[in-house]
C-alpha cells in the first residue's frame, strides 16, 4: 500500500520544488516559463505563500517527495481574496500512480479553512492530461484566452477551468 503525506512546503524543500517544475518547462505544453528557473528565483514567491492563506505542500509518496501543490492568489485585489489558483507538480517517475486526484482533492477539503471559496486553474489546451483531470475533478472551464503564448513557435490558448469549493463533499 502507498503511503502519502502531505507536509506544508518549507525553504528546505525549494530545491526539489524548482527541480520539478524545470522538468516541465521542455515539454512547451505546462508552463509559461521558457527556461529553467533558480531557487533564488522562486524564494519571493515560497516566502509569499503563507501556510495560513496560500500554502505549498510537498506530496510524499512512501518516504520520498513526489511532487507539490500550491494554492496562489488569484488576483492581487482584495475582492478576489475567495478565489485561488491551484498548482500541481509531479516528478516524472511518480506519474500516473494517482497522485494528481489525491493532490486535487487535499487542496479542496484544505480550502475552505483558508477562506477559499472558488479553485481556478490555468491550463494550455494543448495539455490534454491536465484538462483531463481537472474535468475529471468536476472542473469546468469558465474561459477560454486564445493564442496568449507562444511556446516552441506555437500559439496557445489558455483555459481557465474552475470549481465552486462549497460544492465540494467528502
Amino acid at each position: 500500500m502507498n503511503e502519502i503525506q502531505f507536509k506544508v512546503a518549507t525553504k528546505a524543500d525549494l530545491p526539489f520544488i524548482v527541480a520539478i517544475y524545470n522538468q516541465t518547462i521542455p515539454s512547451h505544453v505546462v508552463t509559461a516559463s521558457l527556461v529553467p528557473v533558480t531557487v533564488e528565483q522562486r524564494l519571493p514567491w515560497l516566502e509569499a505563500h503563507k501556510s495560513t492563506e496560500h500554502p505549498i505542500w510537498v506530496v510524499w509518496l512512501n518516504g520520498k517527495r513526489a511532487g507539490w501543490v500550491s494554492l496562489s492568489p488569484y488576483h492581487p485585489r482584495a475582492a478576489y481574496h475567495i478565489t485561488s489558483e491551484i498548482s500541481i507538480y509531479i516528478d516524472r517517475q511518480f506519474q500516473h500512480l494517482g497522485l494528481g486526484t489525491k493532490m486535487v482533492k487535499y487542496a479542496e477539503l484544505a480550502a475552505p479553512k483558508l477562506g477559499i471559496k472558488n479553485i481556478v486553474c490555468l491550463i494550455f489546451g494543448a495539455n490534454l492530461p491536465s484538462l483531463g483531470l481537472f474535468e475529471k475533478l468536476g472542473y469546468e472551464t469558465w474561459g477560454t484566452l486564445p493564442k496568449v503564448a507562444e511556446l516552441d513557435g506555437r500559439l496557445m490558448d489558455l483555459k481557465i477551468l474552475g470549481k465552486s469549493i462549497q460544492l465540494v463533499s467528502n
